[in-house]
């Protein structure tokens, strides 16, 4: 059975790296074990002062630094030293703007530094799975109506508040993904392991490659200077809500480019959801920017505002703390009734 597509495309030789060994002790924090490992990270769990769980992201991309086992530090050529930097600086910074950042829909950074001719960024750990994993077990189960629309509105509406708050100060997430929004034990998501440093790595002198999830990636992410926004992120969300309504990803943008075939994948999606919302999918995956939602906010308000006309008045209740939520601070006004509509078809 074929995955979602979430890995990023082979485009050079990259060799695996060494995790930090178990029981490292690495600037007042104890490494515990290695979680996942990608061209870009090694992502650990480990343990603080306190023995309070923190997972650690290292910054260790295989296709610039190489360390093999029993070592400590990378080894990095000459020939690539300055794009690791780059990469370095950028993640670095990242980092630190993160750790501005407190909203419940975002993952907390609690910490980083430098250490082992590299650098590592502490985010407060959570328990849970991440949505591709949610999606494919609801597709191996046989599901004919993979995620419930109900669900889908719910998630990505506080998916959307976070990314929101990512914008506002003036980041993007540019790597939004099932597998990068991570489902906590109640249900609420949370997002997770953002893009921004492996984007600049793509605009240094030809080095590199752009790094992109084919499927999740808007068409301005295979182009050298392609300009880049909320809209770039915005197609990734519909991209994302796509792969929960049909259990894999959608055309690749540059294959569009040439035959576009998605049409007929939304037809194929139509007897299992609503018109409305397969219409804000389609909105978010225009290939042209413009064509977009230029905004997070206007994205939010088109998801609560379609629906069927008989809500459950749980649903209504929710759905005016999810308005609530997007509203500018200070600004207060009537939701007008088609807002606390949705389909009420129950996930399961």
């Amino acid at each position: 059975m074929t995955k979602i597509a979430t890995n990023l495309s082979p485009t050079m030789a990259s060799q695996a790296n060494a995790p930090l060994p178990d029981g490292y002790e690495l600037e007042g924090y104890r490494i515990v074990k290695k979680i996942s490992s990608g061209g870009f990270s090694i992502v650990y769990l480990a343990r603080d002062e306190f023995e309070r769980p923190v997972a650690i992201k290292e910054y260790l991309p295989s296709s610039l630094a190489l360390r093999r086992d029993g070592e400590l530090a990378p080894t990095i050529s000459e020939e690539n030293l300055p794009t690791f930097r780059i990469g370095l600086k950028c993640f670095f910074e990242e980092g630190r703007a993160l750790a501005r950042i407190l909203h419940p829909n975002v993952v907390r950074v609690v910490n980083f530094f430098r250490a082992n001719d590299t650098v590592y960024m502490v985010m407060q750990y959570e328990q849970g799975r991440s949505l591709q994993e949610h999606i494919l077990k609801h597709r191996e189960r046989g599901d004919k109506k993979l995620l419930g629309e109900r669900f889908i509105r719910m998630v990505f509406s506080q998916v959307m508040n976070g990314l929101r708050e990512v914008h506002t100060n003036k980041l993007l997430h540019l790597d939004l993904k099932p597998a990068n929004v991570y489902l906590r034990t109640d249900g609420s998501p949370i997002l997770l392991d953002f893009g921004a440093a492996r984007q600049t790595l793509q605009s240094d002198t030809g080095k590199l490659y752009p790094m992109y999830t084919p499927g999740f990636a808007a068409p301005e992410l295979y182009e050298k200077n392609g300009v880049l926004g909320p809209w770039t992120d915005i197609y990734s969300i519909g991209a994302s809500i796509f792969a929960s309504m049909s259990g894999h990803a959608p055309q690749p943008a540059d294959a569009r480019l040439l035959n576009d075939k998605m049409s007929n994948k939304y037809r194929n999606l139509s007897d299992s959801y609503s018109q409305e919302l397969l219409g804000v999918v389609e909105w978010c995956l225009r290939l042209d920017p413009l064509a977009r939602p230029q905004s997070v906010f206007g994205l939010q308000k088109a998801l609560l505002e379609h629906a069927s006309s008989k809500p459950k008045k749980t649903i209504n209740r929710t759905l005016r703390r999810i308005w609530r939520s997007i509203l500018p601070r200070g600004f207060h006004r009537k939701e007008p009734s088609s807002t606390l509509s949705m389909n009420t078809r129950r996930h399961k």
